[in-house]
């Protein structure tokens, strides 16, 4: 794995999200007439700042890029000149420190709502919702899911693709309950499916959900036969040649490219033998696929593609897009269910309901950034989003030190009319500070489980 094919994206992502959310801490504070002394991105020694504005506010990129923060005029942080008193965060009134402090996570959300409406009025292309089923015991089967169904709605909601089909499927199974799926068969017939999600928990971070309910895309039998080998690679040591038709590999019969492809990533430098047919004749093969780093894990490739199996593109993906009214709309729709999705998640994580396994930490992250961006830029805007999403909803918990907690102490102050007392605000950052170590120890935990597990 090429350490810099994902540490790059992700600081990318990172810093992209945390200057939005620091922006917005410092735009409102502005508006609101407070000084701001330092923006920074990154704590720890600065690797370049610089000195700007009327305010004479430092700007800084620092050496630890897992944050930020915006350091106002305060009287609890130093001395306050009087002519400056009315400038002070500490001096301004609930109403004005609430949306400070609230604008962070806002921001957070504004520019997931610009990526996705981007996106939406752009159009990407994305794998069509059609469906193959992967047991007999399962829910998927137990519905009538028959493989080449197209699935055009989940219950009354529209899908016009795999991930927007996931994501249906996805928020159902949190409430446990029996969707409907309106489908169009392979032989062009509309039908209905009742598929039961009441027994699909979702309880391993490393767990699909839809392998659990059975599901797999769509994919036509692609017959193994080679379209280019690649110089140097094991098949061009071979002696492969475009045209040559996979028969066996070590007796066996091969029937699809894609059990080729299986077949020869589990055995990375090990010799195999195949058969193939070439202009009428069977000849015998020494494969020997090279290893190569996949994620940590060492897989077997021959450096062979597929010759044309006769399928179309339009087949198989189709371009989703959506006017600039109705993209924003779909913005803000997906935006929000992202939003209430990821606060059910915690919840039942708190009750037991969900494993914790499902919390993932900067190693993961950094690793879904990586593969999104190898995808395309379409995905990886997605997975920014996404991700900016995560950050604001995580930043409103009523959680101290984080601007959650800060915007609950103004609620209280709010409603009994006066500050809280000092101490206990005290308190609250201590037993915050221990969460947050808490929880994040636990996100390391399973990044390193994943990376150990593979």
């Amino acid at each position: 794995m090429n350490l810099f094919e994902y540490l790059i994206p992700f600081v990318l992502a990172l810093g992209l999200l945390i200057l939005a959310h620091e922006l917005g801490h410092y735009l409102v504070a502005r508006w609101c007439g407070v000084k701001v002394l330092r923006f920074s991105i990154g704590f720890g020694r600065p690797l370049l700042s610089w000195t700007a504005g009327a305010d004479r506010t430092v700007w800084a990129l620092a050496v630890f890029p897992l944050g930020g923060y915006v350091k106002m005029l305060d009287e609890r942080e130093g001395e306050v000149a009087p002519e400056e008193l009315h400038r002070a965060f500490n001096r301004q009134p609930v109403g004005r420190r609430f949306a400070v402090v609230a604008a962070g996570p806002i921001a957070n959300f504004l520019l997931a709502v610009v990526l996705y409406w981007g996106l939406f009025s752009t159009g990407t292309e994305e794998l069509k919702p059609v469906l193959a089923v992967t047991g007999a015991a399962t829910p998927a089967a137990a519905a009538g899911v028959r493989d080449g169904d197209l699935v055009l709605v989940v219950d009354e909601e529209a899908v016009r693709s795999w991930p927007e089909l996931r994501w249906a499927l996805l928020r159902r199974a949190l409430d446990a309950r029996e969707v409907s799926l309106h489908v169009r068969t392979a032989e062009g017939v509309d039908a209905y499916r009742k598929l039961d999600l009441t027994g699909v928990r979702i309880e391993d971070g490393d767990q699909d959900l839809i392998a659990n309910v059975g599901l797999k895309p769509w994919r036509p039998i692609i017959e193994p036969v080679v379209g280019k080998v690649v110089d140097g690679g094991a098949g061009a040591r071979a002696g492969l040649l475009a045209g040559d038709r996979f028969v066996e590999l070590d007796g066996a019969k091969l029937a699809s490219w894609r059990e080729l492809v299986e077949r020869v990533r589990q055995r990375p430098g090990q010799p195999i033998a195949a058969v193939v047919q070439r202009g009428g004749q069977r000849i015998e093969l020494k494969l020997v696929p090279d290893a190569v780093d996949e994620r940590g894990t060492q897989v077997g490739k021959i450096g062979v593609a597929v010759a044309d199996g006769g399928v179309s593109r339009e087949a198989l993906f189709a371009v989703v897009r959506y006017g600039p009214v109705e993209g924003l709309g779909k913005a803000l729709a997906q935006t929000w269910e992202t939003s209430v999705l990821s606060l059910k998640m915690i919840g039942r994580m708190i009750t037991g309901e969900i494993s914790w396994k499902n919390l993932s930490g900067p190693v993961t992250i950094a690793d879904y950034a990586g593969q999104s961006a190898k995808l395309g830029l379409d995905h990886y805007l997605k997975f920014i989003a996404l991700i900016s999403i995560s950050l604001g909803v995580l930043n409103l918990l009523p959680i101290p030190v984080l601007d959650g907690g800060h915007l609950l102490y103004y609620v209280i102050e709010i409603i009994k009319g006066g500050p809280i007392p000092e101490r206990i605000m005290e308190i609250g950052q201590q037993i915050g500070l221990v969460a947050l170590a808490m929880l994040m120890a636990f996100a390391f935990y399973n990044d390193i489980n994943r990376l150990i597990s593979g």
